[in-house]
């Protein structure tokens, strides 16, 4: 997922991986949509038994512990259209620049911060849950590989950026339909790092990280390389699984129908039982054959292959067969393929995104469904291209209110003014509070003042020894007195 200093510059990405956002052409965004939800169908009909792995995210609406009863299908207003805003202007002195101290104008935000962001994360926790109720690790692995993969599928079509956090910023989620609570916050400004949180409401799992993607504008694309460390530790069977996220690559940004790409190598480790699954997301191609597809393989200890995976990001992930995966790639029919490596050559990169033709999977005999991304609300389109899931994310009443620290991402008044289609007061409001947070940042270098972090403490990851952000315990005893005024 990426966010950004204020243009998406801070992080995206997550998945959450890194997520930008700069938006155009809604009709053709819908017309995806759509495609993508009639396939999602007919994709039904096959491999019966993946059905029964692949689960349903969408479950019924229970009350929240934070207030929450019934979730919102809409945002209090639509989208602004932005294609008569040149970002031109804005990246011109950018190219090859690190884009965290770049100040993007509001009209290219989203209504969501990108602690919000990095919490779509959770959208399809119920990987996790079918990972803790087997007992093959094999099986377990599959789950949460396909929940790695899920956790970026949401920034599809998201070209908006979310608001970079401030310093001191928190966003807490409970969401006991899903079976997790999750608490965030902002622990570094620059560089801009994020660090996360999540447990199951029965104490079945712990999901946690830290996010520092690294941005760079290449001339007619922005890439987010992600950073940090993401941990699934599943107690009951005594596992924990580490890995990263793929890079982000948003196409087009100067001219043209905006595009994302996942590309990388994305490696996740069961450290109790030395199993790997090794996972290539796949750059566009020259011909755009390879778009959105993710595969690799499930190795033992001894780095046998023991199943093959195969997808796309963007919509499901199948496993099979090693063998059947390996006949089936032969017979494939070879075309010229870019690099894996995105080149820093503005000249080399793909100016089109390939046709709809290319978003097929297509299925190999044996195959089993492991997961399947949910269609997006038929009002997607008006909402910043918001899943049902982000759609929720920035929800406000009085009874969470009443529970929620002042430091809460809902309670800024930018993220609020946009979300309700007041774009005057949102850069205004987005002004005033990073003016607010320079001017505190240099009354403490003046007073040789130290900023607290609130939730969070550096530390090692207990699984890799390598630095991380762990949390502290003590947010959910809900004792806020001494939080700063950040808005």
């Amino acid at each position: 997922m990426l966010s950004s200093a204020n243009t998406h510059t801070h992080t995206h990405s997550l998945t959450h991986a890194p997520v930008l956002h700069f938006t155009h052409l809604q009709p053709q965004i819908q017309e995806q949509q759509r495609r993508r939800s009639h396939r999602g169908r007919s994709e039904n009909s096959v491999a019966p038994e993946a059905d029964v792995m692949s689960g349903d995210s969408s479950q019924g609406d229970q009350t929240q512990r934070n207030g929450v009863k019934n979730h919102r299908s809409a945002l209090p207003a639509a989208m602004f259209s932005r294609n008569n805003i040149s970002m031109w202007s804005v990246l011109k002195k950018c190219i090859g620049m690190e884009l965290s101290k770049i100040t993007m104008p509001v009209i290219f935000n989203e209504p969501l911060s990108f602690l919000q962001r990095l919490t779509e994360y959770m959208e399809h926790t119920y990987l996790i849950h079918r990972a803790n109720a087997s007992q093959d690790s094999i099986h377990r692995m599959k789950c949460v590989a396909a929940f790695a993969v899920s956790a970026v599928a949401s920034q599809w079509e998201r070209t908006g950026k979310p608001f970079n956090p401030l310093l001191g910023e928190t966003y807490e989620l409970v969401r006991e339909d899903l079976g997790f609570r999750w608490i965030s916050e902002q622990v570094s400004h620059h560089p801009p790092i994020s660090a996360f949180h999540a447990e199951g409401i029965k104490k079945d799992f712990m999901f946690h990280g830290s996010i520092y993607p690294k941005l760079k504008f290449w001339g007619k694309s922005v890439e987010a390389e992600p950073r940090g460390i993401i941990s699934l530790e599943l107690p009951g069977h005594s596992e924990a699984y580490t890995w990263t996220n793929p890079t982000c690559c948003v196409h087009n940004i100067i001219m043209g129908q905006l595009w994302i790409e996942q590309y990388g190598n994305v490696e996740i480790i069961n450290h109790k039982t030395g199993e790997r699954c090794c996972l290539t997301f796949k750059s566009c191609g020259i011909f755009g054959k390879e778009l959105h597809k993710v595969e690799g393989y499930i190795l033992d200890k001894s780095k046998k292959k023991v199943c093959a995976l195969y997808g796309k990001w963007t919509e499901c992930l199948y496993s099979v067969d090693p063998a059947a995966f390996e006949a089936h790639r032969k017979s494939d029919v070879k075309r010229p393929e870019k690099s894996s490596t995105p080149s820093s050559h503005a000249e080399e990169e793909p100016d089109e995104m390939p046709p709809p033709e290319a978003e097929t999977v297509q299925l190999i005999p044996g195959s089993e469904l492991i997961w399947r991304i949910s269609p997006r609300p038929d009002n997607s389109g008006k909402y910043y291209a918001f899943t049902t899931f982000a759609l929720q994310l920035n929800e406000l009443d009085v009874e969470m209110e009443k529970v929620l620290p002042p430091t809460d991402c809902r309670l800024r008044p930018d993220i609020r003014a946009l979300e309700n289609g007041n774009i005057d007061i949102a850069s205004a409001e987005k002004n005033r509070l990073e003016e607010k947070q320079r001017t505190a940042r240099k009354d403490r270098s003046k007073s040789n003042e130290e900023w607290k972090i609130r939730w969070f403490h550096q530390g090692s990851n207990p699984h890799t020894g390598a630095p991380d952000w762990l949390y502290n315990d003590n947010y959910w005893s809900r004792n806020y007195s001494q939080l700063p005024d950040i808005y």
